[in-house]
């Protein structure tokens, strides 16, 4: 297990708990939460990477949108009475479209 994936598992299952991870694992200094068992941290672990992956595509959209120069489209298009704007996004949504 990657230790700041197990970290950030640790975080999410005892949010503001007062703990390290040295590589000798984990220390927990918390005298208000309990330790999470190291199962639970393995389905936070799971979860997490679940949840990340499952916005893949919105990662993927947003750099795509990021690099339009969405402004300048949208006042083209209301100059000159086109799509342009619309039509790039479209085809983002297109490339990347979003899980049912």
């Amino acid at each position: 297990m990657i230790i700041d994936k197990k970290a950030e598992a640790i975080q999410s299952l005892r949010p503001n708990a007062s703990w390290h991870l040295p590589e000798s694992g984990l220390v927990w200094m918390d005298k208000t939460q309990t330790e999470p068992t190291e199962s639970e941290i393995d389905a936070e672990v799971i979860r997490l990477q679940a949840e990340y992956d499952a916005q893949e595509y919105a990662r993927n959209r947003k750099a795509e949108y990021d690099a339009l120069n969405q402004f300048e489209l949208i006042s083209d298009d209301d100059v000159n009475g086109t799509t342009t704007h619309k039509d790039a996004i479209a085809a983002i949504k297109a490339k990347y479209p979003k899980p049912e």
